[in-house]
């Protein structure tokens, strides 16, 4: 179905990539239709989202199509715009890596889109969230995503402590994220804050060369702990 036909105005969230390796054989046939329909889109960064929409489909005119930047600094006056702009017009939203509006500022675009009536239809895709947790053996049915913990070391290790405690208590898997650079530093400060007995799963450059997905006891985990490096990670604490 093309998106410039339909009878009301989609906000589609349209997934890419979790890094450089992969292609179409990836996306969902559905989704590289409606990414070569549409011409107004939602992203972080112009440069990446003009990349993974010529890896989506060449045939796409990237002189033709409108990109408008939604980050963490776009106010509401912003907002306000592109929800006018979607009254006549259906658009997406593309995320820097996997599924939009997961650990990502697309949320509230989605949120004015819904107070306006605006349909908002999410696609199928990669979202390193789901497959960590999925992948982790730990508690799919009770689980709390944090986001970034505190960068101050002392701090962060309070926060930690905490979800270990949460973890514990109610059996939940607890998932964080933190920036590349600081992968190894945030990995030290949780070997050194959980219990030997408390589990931990790092998952690493999903659906990438050379990702890696493992659980272990912190026990384990500081008999031999890994060098991450600067890749994107999820980690998971578990009781």
């Amino acid at each position: 179905m093309s998106l410039e036909t339909s009878d009301k105005p989609v906000l589609y969230l349209l997934p890419v990539w979790l890094g450089d390796a992969g292609g179409t054989e990836l996306m969902p046939p559905q989704n590289l239709e409606i990414a070569e329909n549409t011409t107004l889109f939602f992203c972080e960064n112009e440069r990446t989202a003009r990349r993974m929409l010529r890896r989506m489909s060449k045939t796409i005119n990237l002189n033709a199509i409108e990109l408008h930047v939604l980050d963490k600094d776009s106010d509401a006056a912003t907002i306000s715009t592109y929800v006018k702009m979607l009254a006549n017009r259906s658009g997406a939203i593309i995320s820097e890596a996997g599924m939009p509006c997961i650990a990502d500022p697309g949320a509230r675009l989605v949120a004015a889109a819904h107070d306006v009536g605006i349909r908002v239809e999410p696609l199928t895709g990669p979202s390193s969230l789901l497959l960590a947790l999925a992948g982790s053996g730990m508690n799919g049915q009770q689980f709390t995503f944090h986001g970034y913990l505190p960068r101050e070391s002392a701090q962060r290790k309070q926060a930690i402590k905490k979800l270990e405690q949460e973890a514990k208590r109610n059996g939940g898997a607890q998932l964080f994220i933190e920036t590349p650079y600081r992968n190894d530093a945030m990995l030290a400060d949780v070997i050194a804050t959980c219990e030997g007995g408390t589990r931990l799963c790092i998952a690493i450059d999903l659906e990438q060369p050379g990702g890696s997905l493992r659980t272990r006891t912190i026990a384990a985990w500081r008999s031999a702990a890994p060098q991450l490096g600067k890749r994107p990670c999820v980690f998971i604490i578990g009781p």
